[in-house]
């Protein structure tokens, strides 16, 4: 059996002394400095190969929003650990240890409240900048000027695939798709061709 440490820091200045400390003595310990909401985490990739089936290993996190970006990530994540034998400990909640069904229960309902407070968040948002566009303060312009869609145009022409004229450009591939097609702000520029 080993006991495994996982902390988390949004970015590469932040401190990870806190989250240390609370962990405590591990066998290992995998940290990732990246936003809760990206969905790249090597360190949590490279601990969920580390950690081995029927070893019953422990795996200590100082708390849940360190560990999962969603209700659904969180149930997910936490499956895949008890699945192999091993649990999960958050250090700011021990009545949460994934071995027990009350447990289970806790985490599922927590991860919902957090998941709910997010959603709160950006309906809040999005009241901002429905208020904001109602009194003229909030104009989003194009991501992509007339040339660039051109190239665009050219390069899908030629046969490059739209994933990868949208990475070329620094789109999302749905802003691209806006763009060919004239939808949304872009059909607001009678200088594209369609």
């Amino acid at each position: 059996m080993a006991v495994i440490g996982y902390a988390r820091v949004n970015s590469v200045d932040q401190n990870l002394d806190r989250q240390i400390e609370a962990i405590g003595e591990v066998d290992r310990l995998f940290v990732d400095k990246s936003s809760g909401k990206d969905a790249q985490r090597p360190q949590l990739d490279a601990l969920r190969a580390y950690v081995r089936e029927g070893s019953n290993d422990v795996v200590k996190v100082k708390n849940v929003d360190r560990f999962a970006r969603s209700t659904q990530d969180l149930l997910t994540l936490l499956q895949e650990f008890t699945a192999k034998g091993v649990s999960v400990e958050f250090i700011d909640t021990p009545a949460l240890s994934t071995s027990t069904s009350s447990g289970k229960f806790m985490l599922t309902v927590l991860a919902a409240v957090a998941k709910f407070e997010r959603e709160l968040i950006r309906e809040r948002q999005r009241e901002g900048i429905a208020l904001a566009k109602a009194h003229g303060k909030y104009a989003r312009g194009p991501k992509l000027s007339p040339k660039q869609i051109q190239e665009a145009h050219r390069l899908v022409d030629e046969g490059v695939p739209k994933t990868r004229v949208a990475a070329r450009l620094g789109v999302s591939r749905w802003t691209l798709a806006d763009a060919l097609a004239n939808r949304g702000i872009y059909s607001q520029n009678p200088y594209l061709r369609n």
